[in-house]
Parts: C-alpha cells; sequence; structure tokens
C-alpha cells in the first residue's frame, strides 16, 4: 500500500469513528471512501455498527456496499440521513470542496444536502489554498446541446475539456449526464460567485462546488489523522 493510500485509510479509520450504530448514513464515491466502506464493513464483522444502513451516492458504491455486505437504501426510503461521509478532490481553509472527479458529484450532493452533517475524509495532498490550484471543476451538464456549454464557461475563465472514457467516448456520468472539466489557472477567485452563474444556467445540472456543506474534514499525512472543523456550522440543506 502507497503513502497516499495508507493515509486515506488513516482518515477513514477516524471518520468511522463518528459512526453511532443504528445510523442512516450516506456513502461516497472514490478511492478514499472505498476506504471507508472497507472500515465500516470491518466493524460490522466485528459486532459493532450492526443496525447501520447507507445510502450510495453511485452505482460503483452500491455495488461494493453489496459486496461487503453493508445494508443499503435509497433516499426514498431513507429522505433524512444522520451523516455522510465522502472524499474531497480540495479542500481549501474555509473547508470549502472541489468534488466530482470520480464522476459522481450530482448524486453526492443530493445525498450531502440530506444529512445532518458532512464529514469528509482526504489525505493532505487534497489541502489547498485557493479551490481550484491543481484540480479541475468538474461541470455536469445534460447532453441534449452540451456544446454549447464550452463557451459560456470559457467565458468564466475555465479552460474547458469535456471528460471523455478510455476508449475516447463522452463520459456518461450515472444519471446520464456529461462532464465538462474546467481549469482556472491560479484557481478560483469567487467559488460562491462562479457558483451562482453556473446554477442559473440552462443545462448545467450541477458543479462540484460544495460550499458550506462539510462540517468536519479528517485529514491524514506523514504526521497523523487531524480533524479540521468549519468554524460556524454548516446549515443542514445549505447548497454548494
Amino acid at each position: 500500500m502507497s503513502d497516499a493510500e495508507r493515509y486515506k485509510r488513516a482518515a477513514a479509520q477516524r471518520a468511522v469513528g463518528f459512526v453511532e450504530d443504528g445510523m442512516r448514513l450516506g456513502l461516497g464515491t472514490g478511492s478514499t471512501a472505498r476506504h471507508v466502506l472497507e472500515v465500516l464493513a470491518e466493524r460490522r464483522r466485528n459486532g459493532e455498527l450492526a443496525h447501520v444502513v447507507g445510502v450510495p451516492t453511485s452505482r460503483a458504491t452500491e455495488a461494493l456496499a453489496r459486496k461487503l455486505g453493508i445494508p443499503l437504501a435509497t433516499l426514498d426510503d431513507e429522505p433524512h440521513l444522520d451523516l455522510a461521509i465522502d472524499g474531497a478532490d480540495e479542500v481549501d481553509p474555509r473547508l470549502d470542496l472541489i468534488k466530482g472527479l470520480c464522476g459522481a458529484l450530482l448524486w453526492e450532493k443530493i445525498v450531502a444536502t440530506a444529512a445532518d452533517r458532512l464529514i469528509i475524509v482526504a489525505d493532505e495532498s487534497k489541502l489547498v489554498g485557493r479551490l481550484g490550484e491543481r484540480a479541475p471543476l468538474p461541470v455536469e451538464v445534460v447532453a441534449f446541446g452540451w456544446r454549447t456549454h464550452v463557451p459560456f464557461l470559457e467565458g468564466l475563465g475555465g479552460r474547458v475539456e469535456p471528460r471523455r472514457r478510455e476508449d475516447g467516448t463522452l463520459f456518461v456520468t450515472d444519471a446520464g449526464h456529461h462532464i465538462l472539466d474546467c481549469r482556472f489557472p491560479g484557481g478560483i477567485d469567487d467559488p460562491a460567485g462562479l457558483e451562482a452563474r453556473l446554477r442559473g444556467r440552462a443545462g448545467i445540472v450541477e458543479s462540484g462546488l460544495f460550499l458550506g456543506m462539510a462540517a468536519s474534514v479528517v485529514v491524514a499525512g506523514a504526521a497523523g489523522v487531524r480533524v479540521l472543523e468549519r468554524a460556524a456550522p454548516p446549515t443542514r440543506g445549505a447548497r454548494g
């Protein structure tokens, strides 16, 4: 296991420590979230957390959770969640996030919004001074007329690249949409303003900006694991 994977595992173990038996959990997507599911399954096998139920944020997470024996439900079954645990691609000093490089940003944001608390699990490489410094911002768009959004996003300062699969075809999310990855040289100056512009355009479904949503970020690195807490608790149902 690489250092990065060991850090993710350590952070996942700490994050699962916030889970109490009987909780309804949002289960994130991606390499870090995979560690969370594995730790959760281990604790279930050890007789702990026997009555937790998870709501997955992607078909990939659903398949892994079923393989690990984690009981699942949908948001229709459990519209109120106690806790959501997920990874992030970038975390800024305010604990605002960029998510979605795994392609599940829409369902992740819906699940996070349904939870009383969102806990992010990350290795220290995900910490940035400004969102967009390293990771592109994923923007999820409906398939119809997707090319029309490219000049709009370029006008907002983004360098746009449609996400593609290994065979060159356009990536399709679990919800049937495409993703445009937008790089902002030097980072995003005004994440809230950018999110407002994106939200107001027909055909843009969601963005990977998760602003004011994370209550805590569990970060692991060479010096160990630490928990970063938001100065003011996020409002339940806050939207990026």
